[in-house]
Formats: C-alpha cells, structure tokens, sequence
C-alpha cells in the first residue's frame, strides 16, 4: 500500500488547510478493509494520532486536541482520505502522516485507530507551518 500526502503548506493563525491522503496498491484487501488516519509529529515531539476514520463504516476518530477544529472524510470512489482543519494554532505546527491499518475485531475506541502502533503504511508527511 502507498500514501501519498498532499495540501501542506503555510498559514496564518485562525486559518484552514486541507489536507489529500491519496491511496493506492491494494492487493490483498480492498480499501474499505482498513482504517486510514493523520498523524503529526512536531520538532522534538513524538508523533501523535490526529484523526482517524474507519473507512468501511466511515466512522471518524479525533484526539481532544483537534475535536471540533478538524474534520476527517474519505472519498472511497478515489481511495482517498481528506483532513480538513479549520482555526489552526501554532501548536498544529508538524509534519502531518498519512497512515492506514487493517481494521482489527477488537479497535473499538480512538485509543486503538489512533495509535501509532496500529498503522502498518505511512507516507512521507506533508509540512503544515501556522503563523501566529
């Protein structure tokens, strides 16, 4: 499987980004048979769930620091992953992944669909730098 982000870039506080995950060499299982979610990683951190969403029963998942900011959708027609964030801070400020994970019986919270443990495939990030 391969990702590829898109739709970083620069921004000022208070304002919006979308970002694209678009996704591709499926052999194996289709594309509704995983759970594609973002991940960022700041300077010095480590890399920390976002969003995720299920993409079989499009059931979204968020960490409370971006819940009600940020949006996450799919586009099953285009294998593709959407992240919208609208009133970004600087402390969005990261290196945003795209990683996708075989839905598992027993993920049943954001605990599991945002863990980095969980993801299989990774892209190589997008850049996304807010301006304060």
């Amino acid at each position: 499987v391969q990702l590829v982000e898109s739709g970083g870039g620069l921004v000022q506080a208070g304002g919006s980004l979308r970002l694209s995950c678009a996704a591709s060499g499926f052999t194996n299982f289709t594309f509704d048979y995983y759970a594609i979610g973002w991940f960022r990683q700041a300077p010095g951190k480590e890399r920390e769930g976002v969003s995720c969403i299920s993409i079989g029963n499009e059931k979204p998942y968020y960490s409370d620091s971006v819940k009600g900011r940020f949006t996450i959708s799919s586009d099953n027609a285009k294998n593709t992953v959407y992240l919208q964030m609208n009133s970004l801070t600087p402390e969005d400020t990261a290196v945003y992944y795209c990683a996708a994970g075989p839905n598992r019986p027993w993920w049943s919270s954001a605990q599991y669909y945002l863990s980095v443990s969980g993801m299989d495939y990774w892209g190589k990030g997008t850049r996304v730098t807010v301006s304060s």
